[in-house]
Parts: structure tokens; sequence; C-alpha cells
């Protein structure tokens, strides 16, 4: 188990690059199975769950290749038609091979995948909208396996999913770009990481109308080429530096970035006295004297309303706050397994269902500390900066899912963490 050791109460400073996003670089890579040709992706983070997506596409006989943060693969030849169950229970995204698998040899078996235990997260919409394009569905129950085939190929469906799942509209869409005859996907995600999967495949010869809305029409290819594509910013790496500045106090610019990602997180932190301004469309700064004031309510829910992942990491900047105010997530029911960590720390935390009630203290003082999810973790970890005293935070592995170096990104900022 890995471990930070934080030294809190020093203000942030500095210029941050905002890299490529994880929640859209892995979806890419599962997609780059149904390309024919070489796909080259830029602007590619070197995370854990990168590294495991690497493998999967390597167990199933692509060859992928990262070189200063580009990846190539190369998948004209697969070998199988199985994830790995070690490599699926890594990250909840290897459901995402399902599709890609599916298209390229009519076959897809998979286990249950792993990834944060933020609540149920059933994948049920996945193979409803599956087996609606002509897919057939078998579950072993002794080994948690699941097996799907398309003896006949994919063919074109009219569906709605019944919540606008993230996982559900990129495994459906990829599925649909080469089914036989016109898809129409309803009530689908309009994340900026379901635009990014969607620009790609356009790059590779799929024909996509809809991107950005809640419908999407698509009009199925015989096959895809390769394609070259430049990974979209990640919102919540920068949402954390955000966050992080405002609870520190301190001035931060953030570049390569995209502030209409960041809109409804720079929205609260403008209302909390933090200094927010988008220089153009690609640099956001923020300064914060630290003394913020708490929000009544902050909701998180599907795009373009506050992101799940955000929650607990504003939760994390407003501990010091003045006031009382409800951080509540519509999205998963356990986002908030970080409260035991702030309150170890001196915070004021009530947790009801999927709902913290937070009041406003002024001093934390340091503490040991578990990360139990990625971005309550990394939310522990900022909470660990306002505080007094030397914290440890173990379990930071799981913050290495979402941050490629997450001590270096907040010491060159002047916070004192290091890796023990």
């Amino acid at each position: 188990m890995e471990a930070f050791s934080i030294e809190g109460g020093h203000r942030l400073f500095g210029t941050v690059a905002i890299p490529g996003a994880k929640n859209s670089v892995l979806p890419l890579l599962a997609a780059s199975i149904l390309c024919r040709g070489t796909v080259r992706l830029y602007h590619v983070p070197m995370l854990s769950d990168v590294r495991a997506s690497l493998q999967i596409l390597d167990s199933l006989g692509c060859v992928a290749q990262y070189e200063s943060g580009t990846v190539s693969v190369a998948s004209g030849h697969l070998c199988s038609s199985t994830v790995p169950p070690r490599l699926m229970c890594m990250m909840r995204s290897s459901v995402l091979y399902l599709a890609p698998l599916l298209v390229r040899t009519g076959r897809a078996v998979i286990t249950q995948p792993g990834g944060c235990q933020l609540g149920a997260r059933p994948i049920d919409l996945h193979l409803a909208g599956l087996v609606a394009m002509g897919a057939r569905v078998a579950q072993e129950s002794q080994m948690h396996k699941i097996i799907l085939t398309a003896p006949f190929g994919l063919y074109g469906a009219d569906f709605t999913l019944r919540f606008p799942s993230v996982g559900a509209t990129e495994t459906l869409l990829m599925a649909a770009v080469t089914a036989r005859g016109n898809t129409v996907l309803r009530n689908v995600a309009t994340e900026p990481e379901i635009t990014d999967l969607a620009r790609f495949l356009q790059a590779a010869g799929a024909r996509i109308s809809g991107i950005g809305t809640r419908t999407l029409h698509i009009i199925g290819q015989d096959a895809l080429l390769g394609a070259q594509h430049t990974v979209c910013p990640d919102r919540i790496v920068a949402a954390t530096v955000l966050c992080a500045v405002a609870g520190c106090g301190g001035e931060a610019i953030l570049t390569q970035c995209n502030p209409s990602h960041l809109t409804p997180i720079l929205d609260a932190l403008r209302r909390a006295g933090c200094a927010c301004v988008a220089r153009d469309h690609r640099t956001v700064t923020i300064s914060s004297n630290g003394q913020l004031q708490m929000p009544q309510l902050l909701e998180a829910a599907v795009y373009p309303a506050l992101p799940t992942d955000a929650l607990p990491l504003l939760c994390a900047a407003f501990l010091q706050a003045n006031g009382t105010g409800i951080f509540n997530d519509t999205v998963f029911e356990n986002r908030f397994a970080c409260a035991k960590g702030f309150a170890a720390l001196g915070a004021q935390v009530q947790l009801h269902g999927a709902a913290l009630t937070l009041h406003g203290v002024p001093k934390l003082y340091a503490a040991k500390l578990q990360a139990e999810d990625l971005r309550g973790g990394a939310a522990l970890a900022l909470a660990a900066m306002l505080a007094q005293g030397t914290s440890i935070l173990d379990g930071t592995e799981l913050i290495m899912r979402g941050y490629e170096n997450f001590a270096a990104l907040f010491s060159n900022l002047g916070a004192r963490i290091t890796q023990l």
C-alpha cells in the first residue's frame, strides 16, 4: 500500500498544464479495437488505469505502445475475445471492451468490472442496448462471467436509455458505428468525454450526428480506418487544482484546459469568494485568500451540472469555510466514503445517505487517513493540505488511477507532499 506525507498550511502558487482526460483516454483505447488501421492518441497521461488498458489491448493481440504522451495502437489481428479477469477487476472502464470485441470477433467475454465502490454500478443498460442491436447474452454465475455473441452481426436500432449513463452511451455508440443500418440512441449522456469519443470515431470514418445533444443518430459503416486524435483536457484534474487553491489560498494559472467544461465548478468557487477568470478558450486563473463562504447547497448530477467526481473535492475546499452547507450527489449513493477522513481531521460533517452536511470549522489538525476511492482519496489529500501539522494518507495507489503524479503536481505549486 502506498502513502503520502502531507504537511498542511501552505498556500499554492504557480502554473499547471492540465493533462488529457482519464475518462476520455480509457474509452478511446477501447474504441481503437474498432479501427483496422493504426490509431494514434496524443496528450495521454500515464495513469495506472492507462497501463491496465494497454495490458488489455496486448492480451487481445493488439500492438499498443506508449511514448512521451502518445499512444499508438494497431489492432489488425486480434487473437482473443476474452478480457482476462485479473485485468477486468482493476478498473470500471474494462466493461467498455464489450462492444469493440463483439463487433470485431462476434463474441465478447468479460467478468464483472472493478473500479471504485461508489454504490450500485450495474451494466444492464450496456447489455440491454446491445441485445436491442442483435447481441445474445449468457451469464455463468459460478465464474461471474458474461458472454455476448452476435452470430449474425449487429444491426441498427432505436434505443432509449432510461438514465443518461456515460458508460452505456459509450458502449452503444461504439456498437452502432459499424452496425448494419441506422441507429438512434436517445437520452444519452452529453459529457465532454462523450463528445471526444464521437469526434475520434468520426475521424476514423464513423457517421454520427447530434453530438453534444441527448439524441445521437448513427449510420453504420462497413469498417473504421485508423485515426489520429488529441485527447480532451481532464476537467477533474483541473477541478482538483482549483479546489486546492480555493481552500489553501494562493493563485494559479491553469493552461491547456477547457473553461467551458468547468463552468459549474468555477461558478461555485466564485460564489464562495474566489476570483476565477477564463482568460481564453484554453486558460483559467484562480485567486483565493483561503477564507471561503459556504454554499447552502451543491448538488452533483449529469452533465452539464456539477460533475459527481468534483463534489468531494469541493467539499474538501470548504471544510474551513464560513457557514453550513449541504453537498448532495444524485449519481452515486456512496460518494462520500471520505467523510470519515474529514472527521478525523476535525471537520464537522454529517452523512445522510448520498448527502453530506458540512459545518465549517476554524482549524483542521493532522491525522492518519485512508483513501477509499480515487476522488475521495484526492479530496482527503486536499483536506490534509489545509490542516495544521503533517498527515499520513494511506491507499494512494487509488489516487494514481486518475493523476499521473499527484505529489509532484502539488509540490510544484508549493504544497509539502511526498510519496512514502
